[in-house]
């Protein structure tokens, strides 16, 4: 065990071993200097997982659609550098904790009165728990899994919106989404949101909410009416250019639908060729 995570850690690290001995050859220096070498190698994985400046991420595109798509693709290439990256710390976790163990383990041999029984496990290099946790069985009722009490604040929000109270839904929808990120509730509590301050007269905002609501779930059953709102509040602000761009995008991305239909008459309101 000890010889293949070594190598495994030297393949990765760059590290050179020593020669292998007999465990019983070695002296306590010995084993103390091995320690030495592999955290000198930890601490400059430390160091190349910190940051040596500002990003330099720009963000093209002239329309919001196309700034979304940029942004898309700079998701998915951070997205799959950061899985490369994780496989890598783990793998380097793991080796890097097996043999720990193991040098604490011959370490003992050599001190007297260690007892080799009360080592205990080795726990993980910077505190990683590689063991995998299994999440308590939900049932499956066809539905999203939700966060205890999303689907109760959600649904004081619409009670709020069906109410009149525009405001106070536009504030608890924007205080959830920032209360379950990554929810799949989340897509609709942007839409309705943008619709309360649509109803207060707030379109740039409401703008945004439909952006934010058609950028979170591309595919899902809100967002061609979320890619219309957006349309028809750009141009509602004079942003008739763009306006034209996303009503026709709405024809494209989701053909038959009543969204579309509902861009096409929009496209004529705002005179769009």
């Amino acid at each position: 065990m000890f010889r293949s995570t070594a190598a495994a850690i030297a393949i990765m690290t760059g590290l050179t071993l020593p020669a292998p001995v007999a465990a019983q050859d070695q002296t306590l220096a010995d084993i103390r200097q091995e320690l030495s070498v592999l955290y000198v190698e930890i601490q400059r994985l430390k160091v190349e997982l910190s940051t040596t400046g500002a990003p330099t991420t720009q963000i093209g595109g002239n329309t919001p659609l196309e700034r979304l798509d940029s942004i898309e693709a700079q998701l998915q290439l951070l997205t799959s550098k950061t899985e490369e990256l994780e496989f890598r710390i783990n793998r380097i976790t793991a080796d890097g904790t097996n043999r720990i163990g193991d040098l604490e383990f011959r370490l003992c041999e050599l001190e007297e009165g260690c007892d080799i029984g009360a080592l205990g496990d080795t726990p993980s290099l910077g505190g990683i728990d590689n063991a995998v946790s299994v999440p308590t069985a939900q049932p499956d009722n066809g539905g999203p899994v939700l966060a205890i009490n999303e689907q109760s604040d959600f649904e004081r929000a619409e009670a709020a919106l069906s109410a009149g109270d525009f405001r106070g839904a536009a504030d608890q929808f924007a205080a959830f989404v920032q209360t379950y990120p990554g929810g799949p509730l989340n897509a609709r509590a942007h839409y309705l949101r943008g619709e309360a301050l649509e109803s207060m007269g707030e379109m740039t905002n409401a703008a945004r909410a439909y952006l934010e609501s058609f950028s979170t779930d591309q595919a899902g059953d809100t967002a061609p009416d979320a890619l219309f709102k957006l349309g028809f509040a750009l141009g509602a602000i004079g942003q008739v250019q763009d306006a034209c761009i996303t009503l026709a995008e709405v024809g494209t991305r989701f053909p038959g639908s009543e969204a579309s239909f509902d861009a096409d008459t929009a496209r004529r309101t705002f005179g769009c060729q």
